[in-house]
């Protein structure tokens, strides 16, 4: 309980908190990615993208894997 408190107040101080007078999603990420003491949180809370982007990725991620093992074939 204590854990999550000082991780949603530093988060608050150090991200968009007080401008928006709000604690959001962002500002947690952000906080997982950029503090050492909260990085292990990084896989559990990652920054948020469009489906649009996560299937351009994955198609991406394909045509390479595709291309490494044609690449691979020829040796």
């Amino acid at each position: 309980e204590l854990f999550v408190q000082y991780l949603a107040s530093y988060s608050y101080k150090h991200g968009r908190g007080k401008e928006k007078n709000a604690l959001t999603y962002s500002d947690l990420s952000h906080t997982a990615e950029e503090c050492e003491t909260f990085q292990f949180l990084a896989d559990i809370l990652p920054k948020k993208i469009l489906a649009s982007k996560y299937l351009k990725m994955l198609e991406k991620e394909k045509r390479d894997g595709e291309v490494r093992e044609d690449d691979e074939e020829e040796e």
